[in-house]
């Protein structure tokens, strides 16, 4: 294996004591059915992933190994599904914080990659961060509704790209790890949900197949241009935040 700098997990105590890095990126996603045509793990991979791309963009940045695992629960109607509790998910992202703020880390952005952990990361990171005012944490909670106004109007077909393994996941998934995914096997429903208000199903609920959305209109080519604009705005982002030295006045 040819070691990857960016990569925590690959570099030894003399790498980091003779090159520390300052800024940390925790991807997260989750295990869990996202239909018979994306692997179990696309949370994870889409996350680990694009917090590699954007790493590889911000000096001095590097990225912790993904944790694999989320609140998964509303999905255990469909098979393969690992879900830890919401106690659990905040506790690992605190423990995470508290070792990263021992080491003398005192930026981190967390790159989410699943629905469930977006409550576990407010209480996590607010709750932290009031511990610890001198820590600076940014969030991407859901990169599926982030990356929506980057694009033009009518790049989605369905829904607009929405869905759990529905158009947005299923192209940045085919951009990503295509050789995982089985676009023989895409299908997907679109809920009738109400325009106000956020129902709090279960997700056997509002499909019957395990996807939302529509996954048949999903491509790689849609796939490379969400990866490209969306890293871009992250990158932006935490270019800005280093120019200010991390500081929010104006």
């Amino acid at each position: 294996m040819e070691k990857n700098p960016l990569q925590i997990q690959q570099i030894t105590a003399h790498d980091y004591t003779s090159a520390p890095f300052e800024m940390v990126i925790l991807p997260l996603g989750s295990l869990e059915s996202h239909g018979g045509h994306m692997p179990l793990g696309t949370d994870a991979l889409t996350a680990a992933i694009l917090a590699e791309e954007v790493a590889a963009q911000i000096p001095g940045a590097a990225v912790l190994p993904v944790v694999p695992y989320g609140v998964s629960e509303h999905y255990r109607d469909f098979p393969f599904t690992i879900s830890l509790r919401f106690e659990t998910e905040i506790a690992i992202i605190k423990d995470i914080l508290e070792s990263l703020y021992r080491e003398g880390i005192r930026r981190v952005f967390i790159l989410n990659g699943h629905d469930g952990n977006i409550a576990p990361i407010e209480v996590a990171a607010r709750s932290f961060k009031v511990a610890h005012p001198d820590i600076r944490i940014v969030s991407l909670g859901a990169w599926w509704e982030t990356i929506g106004p980057l694009l033009p109007d009518d790049f989605f077909e369905i829904w607009n790209g929405l869905g759990h393994g529905g158009e947005g996941e299923m192209s940045i998934g085919l951009a990503l790890f295509e050789e995982l995914c089985q676009p023989e096997h895409a299908k997907g429903r679109v809920p009738d949900l109400p325009e106000i208000g956020e129902v709090k199903w279960c997700f056997s609920e509002i499909t019957d197949c395990g996807a939302t959305g529509d996954p048949t209109k999903g491509s790689r080519e849609k796939g490379l241009i969400m990866k490209k604009t969306l890293v871009n705005a992250i990158v932006a982002m935490l270019t800005r935040l280093n120019e200010k030295n991390w500081h929010y006045e104006r």
